[in-house]
């Protein structure tokens, strides 16, 4: 009886084990790390903790340091003193810094200041706002002062209507100092209204603070010139698109040595995140989307030699490399994630080929958890092409039972899906809750060759959906698929590839879910901000009736046109401020979806963006994605 007990309570404790998955509530409880540097005396990894807090419905943030080598932790007040200070001028004269400046006449009593209290604003041109923010006739602006008691800070751009650093997400990453503290480099698109709505062509200027003069390093470029650095030796480095209006082109490295500009990643089939140079100055570390992944690569630095310009890929495996943090001898310090672990900060040994965890911040939350399994798959497309798609196992998973299966589309459309860590469209969280994730590296994608990214642009319900299709095909073969009970979900692209598959499914999924999804191409069109986006996408503007790679997109490839074969539940959700892909395209899509007497549901965020930010409207956001799921599927 004794041992009947024993065994009884054992497997007991056992089950209770494995039920400890990821929650919604446990998904906001998690720390997010974000490294800032390596400390002065080179000792020390500083970093910072948001932590999300549903009952203040904000973050509080705490700030560490960590041996470079690793241990424990210590909180600190500030991170002042323990920092270099990039902006701090080498000689130590001067600091550069940013402030809004009120330039351009938009309100009412701009215009009219007898006229107080109007409520109007006037514009003259598209840029009237953007993201989530309408333009109010400010714009961010360099200034530099001397490190002086009184002295006053000089507006490098002064009266000029132009954003620098760069909106919306633009920091003081825009603008550096020049080795010899002579001048000041910015990162700029000169270009105002309707003009600035329709090109990515942004520049990176410098400002002589001796006279006061402004040139452009990258005139020459018609793309998006960003990420400036000097090399250990003095050499402007910085990231090129070389295409005007196409926000997704290749992005490559390039470094200003003795009057030429070198591309170093010319003759490479891939496109750069982020990068850092080598002490020495002999080599350019970078991030790069790679398989399903972002991994850390090197190209060396032959100066005007004839030695061969080699990128090699460092890094393996099933996780993201992602910020590059700085050198401890042969380390470097970067940030990992992959799909059931948020980041955390790790060493990667140049030599030895080894990691090391660093920080811990999260690591006894996931020890404490049965999480999910990703694996690999690679389905031949209708084209004959090798796709990668990530299948992510609920925990505990029994090959031997039937699950509910989630096709998850991925947004951008050229953004790449790897081994990231969302805390919305979480697969852990997905898996958790008991579903299988479908996570297909169809076309757009980065990571697999410029023309596989490239080959979405006018071509949104072409080739990729006939790739979702392939994904979900073929991993419905598995016997553990529940084919019965199929979903699809996605945002932003991903959204419009909801909207477009509810029209030719043919009767695969049960349930959608659609996040500020575009439904009808050509409304997007005419709301969108960032009009470069559609002009290179859509192929160009719906009254272009001759143009008929245009005519395509805002016809056969538009989701309103197959709303008529709509014939299942769909969930739709939308953020108030996002200006991205407005609030009136699922608006359409819900209206048009009650009138034709589909179950369907709209979740409006009036507050949030294209993205959910809010602790509290992101447990709502998750309790209602459940619920839908467990409603329809």
């Amino acid at each position: 009886m004794k041992k009947i007990l024993i065994v009884t309570l054992t497997l007991m404790s056992l089950n209770a084990m494995a039920q400890n998955v990821m929650t919604p509530e446990l998904l906001w409880k998690l720390g997010r790390v974000t490294p800032l540097g390596i400390s002065k005396d080179g000792k020390n990894i500083v970093y910072q903790v948001a932590t999300p807090s549903v009952e203040e419905n904000k973050s509080n943030t705490k700030f560490y340091i960590l041996p470079v080598n690793g241990g424990n932790p210590t909180e600190v007040a500030s991170t002042k003193e323990l920092l270099k200070d990039k902006n701090t001028s080498p000689d130590g004269k001067y600091t550069v810094y940013n402030e809004a400046v009120k330039i351009d006449k938009v309100h009412g009593k701009d215009f009219y200041p007898e006229l107080e209290k109007s409520n109007v604003q006037i514009y003259n041109g598209l840029d009237y706002r953007h993201w989530d923010t309408w333009n109010e006739g400010t714009f961010n602006h360099v200034f530099y002062k001397e490190n002086k008691e009184g002295a006053t800070g000089i507006d490098i751009l002064k009266g000029e209507n132009f954003d620098s650093p760069q909106k919306p997400f633009g920091g003081d990453e825009d603008y550096i100092w020049s080795p010899d503290s002579k001048s000041i480099l910015y990162v700029c698109k000169k270009k105002a209204g309707t003009q600035y709505a329709i090109s990515t062509n942004t520049n990176i200027y410098e400002y002589n603070l001796e006279t006061g003069k402004t040139s452009n390093r990258t005139e020459e470029n018609l793309g998006y010139d960003i990420a400036p650095q000097f090399s250990p030796s003095g050499n402007l480095t910085w990231l090129q698109m070389k295409r005007d209006g196409y926000e997704a082109d290749k992005n490559d490295l390039i470094v200003s040595f003795k009057g030429m500009k070198i591309n170093l990643t010319a003759n490479w089939d891939g496109s750069v995140d982020n990068y850092m140079w080598s002490a020495d100055g002999k080599k350019i570390y970078f991030v790069a989307p790679i398989d399903g992944t972002k991994q850390l690569f090197e190209v060396n630095f032959p100066g005007l030699t004839k030695i061969a310009i080699n990128v090699h890929q460092i890094t393996n495996g099933d996780f993201d490399v992602n910020d590059l943090v700085g050198f401890s001898g042969d380390n470097l310090i970067v940030t990992r994630t992959d799909m059931n672990h948020a980041a955390e900060i790790f060493s990667y040994n140049l030599k030895k080929n080894s990691w090391k965890q660093l920080s811990n911040v999260n690591t006894a939350t996931y020890n404490s958890l049965t999480l999910s399994k990703t694996k690999k798959r690679y389905v031949t497309t209708t084209d004959g092409k090798k796709m990668l798609v990530w299948v992510i196992l609920p925990p505990n998973f029994d090959a031997t039972k039937k699950y509910p299966t989630l096709l998850f589309c991925q947004g951008g459309p050229q953004s790449p899906l790897t081994q990231s860590y969302s805390f919305r469209w979480n697969f852990s969280l997905m898996a958790a809750n008991g579903y299988v994730i479908i996570a297909p590296n169809r076309r757009g994608m980065q990571g697999h060759g410029v023309a596989w990214n490239e080959q979405i642009s006018t071509d949104w319900g072409g080739q990729v959906m006939d790739d979702y299709l392939s994904a979900i095909d073929d991993v419905s073969k598995e016997n553990y698929v529940d084919k019965a009970r199929l979903g699809c979900v996605g945002a932003s692209y991903g959204g419009y590839s909801v909207f477009y598959l509810a029209g030719i499914h043919n009767n695969r999924f049960k349930t959608f879910i659609a996040h500020d999804g575009v439904f009808n191409t050509q409304s997007m069109f005419g709301t969108t901000e960032e009009v470069f986006f559609n002009n290179w996408d859509f192929g160009g503007a719906y009254w272009e009736k001759e143009n008929a790679v245009a005519q395509k997109s805002y016809t056969i490839f538009n989701p309103i046109t197959l709303v008529d074969k709509w014939n299942t539940p769909i969930l739709i959700i939308q953020g108030g401020n996002d200006f991205r892909v407005p609030i009136g395209q699922s608006q359409e899509a819900f209206q048009a979806a009650q009138l034709r007497g589909i179950k369907s549901r709209f979740l409006y965020f009036p507050e949030e963006n294209h993205w959910v930010l809010k602790p509290q409207n992101a447990q709502v956001w998750q309790k209602e994605f459940y619920k839908w799921l467990k409603e329809t599927l």
